[in-house]
């Protein structure tokens, strides 16, 4: 997936700029899977979770990324039921050592 799928027509206003921020996030990893959670959830989150949503949109991406990726560990404050949804939408980034150019 590689942009905005879902329509935001029938989105209320503060949940479509929260699409468009999803997948405008400035780091190509961190498009796909703030767009991708959000092309799937925005749509069902209650105003508490998407309050809480927006709180870790609001980190910063590099640092993100490393939480989700594994890279470092998550802080006791996104050790959360809403985080945890998010990081499952974490895209394959990695490529298998056979598929790199060069490689056989």
């Amino acid at each position: 997936m590689t942009g905005v799928t879902l329509s935001s027509a029938d989105l209320d206003p503060r949940r479509r700029r929260i699409l468009f921020r999803c997948w405008h996030r400035g780091i190509r990893e961190m498009d796909l899977v703030f767009g991708q959670f959000a092309e799937k959830e925005i749509a069902s989150l209650s105003e508490a979770e998407l309050d809480e949503f927006e709180t870790i949109m609001a980190e910063e991406d590099n640092d993100l990324v490393r939480w989700i990726m594994g890279t470092w560990p998550v802080p006791e404050r996104f050790k959360t039921p809403m985080f945890e949804r998010l990081a499952a939408y974490k895209p394959d980034f990695e490529y298998p050592a056979d598929s790199l150019p060069g490689k056989a």
